[in-house]
């Protein structure tokens, strides 16, 4: 099975430029660094953590360390401590578009939705107005928060789950728009502690994928986004809350909600052709493999019924792909990250 790009902060916040596959080394954290860890952030931290608990999937392995932090001198101290060390870590968010595999992480992975979650108004400019939101806010609440207030512009993303943070290194989106719509300015943490704002300029947005700035990749894998503005509209509240339930309830109806999963598997190949379509015509809705079974609602998600492990998704996601490449000549690119040992 070929992996996704790991991006920063998918449905979860991850880092960005890393390789297709993540794998994040071999040895296990060793006892000095295990007490380092415990002395500086005590019940905070826990080691041998199951990423069943923290993935929308509720499948995978263990990390070695699993922490939450709640501002930004303790991710400075961490970030610096893992670079010293050689540590490998990652920056989560709600794990809504992720799949660790078996194996599990080696390393520490982290999460921001403790510590980074404020939403509130930067500008107003009369008819416009720039609100922030930081990483580890849910997108929901986002979306919430500019449709009580009575700004438009992100109407398209109410149902989207997952982070600020991976919404953004997502562009997550819809038919209706998306993520590089409404972005005004993106900040990020660089490991060597220093934060910068990004402008819309130098964002570089694709289906699916944002990037920024003119730095090599290599010095992008250990960034992690911290906030990003968002330039919306005054409306009414009304109008745009009775908007936002009638999208609400239209996801609901289309999508296997009540199930483990993490949203869309693959990307469209195309704006014309959807994944979804293409794996129903290939007669692969309700499809299993062990616990995990393509959706008989919408062939596009592959859901956890009760007892999946992550190879079992993998395998059924392999599966689809030669399936579909076979049938229609196409090939699927898993939108699900994908990381592990």
């Amino acid at each position: 099975m070929k992996g996704a790009a790991l991006s920063g902060f998918a449905g979860m916040m991850m880092t960005e430029g890393s390789p297709e596959k993540i794998r994040c080394g071999r040895e296990a954290l060793g006892w000095p660094i295990r007490k380092w860890l415990t002395d500086h952030f005590g019940d905070r931290v826990a080691f041998d953590e199951p990423m069943s608990r923290h993935t929308s999937f509720r499948v995978g392995g263990s990390a070695d360390a699993f922490l939450s932090l709640r501002g930004i001198r303790e991710l400075t101290m961490i970030a610096r401590f893992c670079k010293e060390k050689g540590i490998p870590y990652l920056v989560i968010g709600d794990g809504t578009n992720l799949l660790v595999t078996d194996a599990g992480i080696r390393g520490v992975v982290m999460t921001l939705t403790a510590g980074f979650r404020e939403i509130k108004k930067i500008k107003d400019e009369g008819p416009e107005v720039t609100i922030q939101g930081m990483a580890g806010a849910r997108a929901r609440m986002l979306c919430r928060f500019a449709v009580r207030e009575g700004f438009a512009g992100l109407n398209f993303a109410v149902g989207i789950p997952g982070t600020v943070g991976g919404a953004l290194m997502m562009n997550a989106g819809t038919p209706r728009g998306c993520m590089a719509d409404v972005v005004e300015c993106v900040e990020i943490f660089h490991p060597e502690g220093r934060i910068e704002k990004y402008p819309r300029h130098d964002l570089h947005f694709t289906y699916r994928k944002m990037t920024w700035g003119l730095e090599p990749i290599a010095d992008k894998e250990n960034s992690i986004i911290l906030s990003g503005f968002f330039r919306l509209r005054r409306s009414d509240a009304r109008l745009l809350k009775t908007e936002a339930d009638a999208i609400l309830k239209e996801r609901r109806e289309r999508q296997p909600w009540r199930l483990p999963s993490a949203g869309c598997f693959f990307k469209n190949p195309t704006g014309d052709i959807s994944a979804g379509n293409l794996i129903d015509r290939a007669g692969l809705k309700g499809k299993s493999i062990g616990g995990a079974q393509v959706s008989k609602r919408h062939a596009n998600f592959i859901v956890n019924t009760g007892k999946a492990t992550a190879s079992d998704i993998l395998v059924l996601a392999e599966e689809i792909e030669e399936t579909v490449l076979k049938v229609f000549g196409v090939k699927l690119e898993p939108e699900v990250k994908i990381i592990g040992s």
